[in-house]
Formats: structure tokens, C-alpha cells, sequence
């Protein structure tokens, strides 16, 4: 077959989804080469994802599909490019997204180029998204699978960076991908979906936080001005925020929750409200800057758009205006609750990922 002259490496995480990726392409004929990636030292750390466990699991399926399977260790790479990104946004008082940041800096960076030198064609992962090529361009589309479509967590990739890249299960459905793992007798096809930042796993997040920055507490007021409680530093919280506030029997309260909706980080101040949801967390406009056109071409200076704010929300009606270089405003046809600078806007046209920015600025 034509695609034995293609080398494809694919990224191994120990889930179901790369192993189904793998097994594919060893179907369709490819020359498939298996690598796991080491980001984070958990070594000496109660983590629940512990990468020997995941390698295991790599090798398992490996051996089980007979393609050969090695390890890469990008953990000074991620220290440098994603995790200080990370802490120097939450210093910040802002929430970042630390997967959208790996998927352009490791996975199609410093992994791209480890393929590269490893011969390969191609680089596979596990993402729920389609590439459509066309007429020399290519372009990123939803996953078909609506509840799985992970097109969100890639908008930071470039033209050169995806016309490389293969994602085997992207025309499939979740349930499709594990029925294929177990019909193929891989020892993965009911591993649990892992779910948030890998380096943090099950662990408290706060806790694992204080490990790496200094905490401030300062003062949990209403609106009115009054205090209500003390936080533990503005970088704990985000808007919107409802758990772990630790104010639900407080003095005059309505007995109704509480939640986040203002940080004031020159006065360390962190707003709360009670009951109804106030008008401060619904905004109909925000500025993104480092707008990523994925598919290249000049930046539009204004288009019709849908646009999410955060992973698996629906898509919203939005209007997407350039007001400097790689700076857009994106105003909604509704208002958007809980818009958080230091998270992403994509954009979208139709089933189509045009790319995103980082969020600065929200406007009421």
C-alpha cells in the first residue's frame, strides 16, 4: 500500500484515544512509531497520574498492535515554555490555560521537531478534530464527536504546524473509539478519560498551587463594601467561582451560595455576591491579543463569527473587530458569563477553527 512509504509518529499518552489512533494507522498501512511523552516530574510526588503507570500502559498496547515504541523527556521543555507561563499568570491574578499553551509549544513544537528528525512524515495524536487540505491549505475542523471536540485546546497552531499533524479519530464518536480498543483486545479500552491539568492529577488544586507561590490573604467583601470573610490570595479564584469559599454561614447572608465576580489585585480585595447572579459577570465584549489565524493569510480587519470562551461551551454569535496587531474585540449577540482574562477566545466559522487569542480585557 501507498501509505507504507509514510513514517507517522504518534503521540502515546496511555489513553484509549492514542491507542485507537495508533491502531488505525497500523490498519491503513502506515509505518507507525509510537512514542510517550514525559512532561512533568512526578517521581517524588502523590500524584493519580503517574507517568510509569501510563508508560506501562503504552507499552502494552504497543506490543499488542506490534509497532515499536519509545520515550521522550520534553520536562525541561515544558518547565520553560508552559509551566512559567503558567505561574506568572496566576501571579497575575488571571486563570490560563496550560493546555492550549502545550498543544503549541510540546506537542507540535519541541515533539514536531523530535518526528522530524526521527523521519517521519507525520505526527498523530489522540485529538478529537478533522483536517480538511485544500488547495495547498489546511485547515482545522471540529471533531464530529460534539461532547468530545477538543478543535477548542488547538487554536494556537499555525499552518506549518497542523499541514504536519494527523488526528485518526476525529471522524469518530467516543463510544466507537473504545468499542475498536476492546474488539482489539487493548488493555486500555475502559481506562478512565483523564481530566484536568495532567501535572496537578487528583490533587487539590490550591494545595498544589502554594507550592510554587507565596499565598496572600486579604479581604472577601460584597459589593457594598462589606466583609464577609477572608480569601486565601485572588490567584486561588475565578470568576464565576461558587466552591470553596468558605463564607455559606455567614452573618446577615441570605443562606443562599455565593460567588466570585470581581478581584481587585491593587487592594487584594476578592468581590463576592450572594443569590442572584450579578450583572458584574456577564459581559458582552472583550479584547483578546496574540490572535493565531490558523490557516494564515493577512488578519481580516472585521468578521461574523462564532466565538467560545471557554471549553464546551456552545458556540456564540459573535463580531470579531481588529484594533491593533493581533488584537481583536469580539462582541457577543448575548452576553457571556464569566468571560476570565488569561483563558482563550476562538474563533469559529461553521464546523471550521479560524484560531484564537488570549483574553485581556472584558468588557460590561
Amino acid at each position: 500500500m501507498e501509505n507504507q512509504k509514510k513514517r507517522v509518529v504518534v503521540g502515546m499518552s496511555g489513553g484509549v484515544d492514542s491507542a485507537v489512533s495508533a491502531l488505525l494507522l497500523k490498519e491503513q498501512g502506515y509505518d507507525v512509531v509510537g512514542v510517550f511523552m514525559k512532561n512533568w516530574d512526578d517521581s517524588a510526588e502523590d500524584s493519580e497520574c503517574p507517568a510509569a503507570a501510563d508508560y506501562d500502559d503504552v507499552r502494552s498496547v504497543c506490543a499488542k498492535i506490534d509497532i515499536p515504541y519509545y520515550t521522550v523527556n520534553f520536562e525541561h521543555e515544558y518547565w520553560e515554555r508552559v509551566f512559567r507561563y503558567f505561574l506568572e499568570e496566576y501571579k497575575r491574578g488571571r486563570t490560563p490555560n496550560p493546555d492550549v499553551l502545550c498543544n503549541k509549544e510540546i506537542k507540535f513544537a519541541a515533539f514536531l521537531d523530535f518526528a522530524k528528525k526521527a523521519g517521519a512524515d507525520f505526527l498523530a495524536t489522540g485529538h478529537y478534530a478533522r483536517l480538511e487540505r485544500r488547495n495547498g491549505t489546511t485547515y482545522l475542523k471540529k471533531g464530529l464527536d460534539e461532547g468530545k471536540d477538543q478543535s477548542y485546546f488547538l487554536c494556537m497552531l499555525s499552518q506549518s504546524q497542523i499541514e504536519r499533524a494527523m488526528f485518526p479519530i476525529g471522524e469518530l464518536q467516543k463510544a466507537d473509539v473504545r468499542r475498536i480498543a476492546g474488539e482489539a483486545g487493548l488493555s486500555v479500552a475502559k481506562k478512565k478519560d483523564s481530566t484536568g491539568i495532567c501535572f496537578i492529577g487528583e490533587r487539590k488544586f490550591k494545595q498544589f498551587l502554594q507550592t510554587y507561590l507565596p499565598a496572600n490573604p486579604g479581604d472577601m467583601k460584597t459589593l457594598d463594601g462589606k466583609v464577609v470573610g477572608r480569601h486565601d490570595g485572588l490567584m486561588y479564584y475565578t470568576l464565576g467561582q461558587r466552591r470553596g469559599l468558605d463564607i455559606g454561614g455567614s452573618k446577615g447572608g441570605t443562606g443562599e451560595r455565593w460567588f466570585v465576580v470581581r478581584k481587585d489585585m491593587e487592594n487584594n480585595i476578592l468581590y463576592v455576591s450572594q443569590g442572584a447572579e450579578s450583572e458584574l459577570l456577564f459581559s458582552r465584549a472583550l479584547v483578546m491579543s496574540g490572535m493565531n489565524f490558523i490557516s494564515g493569510g493577512e488578519e481580516k480587519p472585521g468578521f461574523d463569527c462564532m466565538a467560545k470562551v471557554r471549553y464546551r461551551q456552545p458556540d456564540q454569535q459573535a463580531h470579531a473587530e481588529k484594533c491593533g496587531e493581533g488584537v481583536y474585540r469580539v462582541e457577543f449577540a448575548e452576553k457571556q458569563r464569566a468571560v476570565t482574562p488569561g483563558q482563550y477566545c476562538v474563533l469559529y466559522d461553521g464546523d471550521a477553527c479560524l484560531g484564537g487569542g488570549v483574553v485581556d480585557e472584558v468588557i460590561f
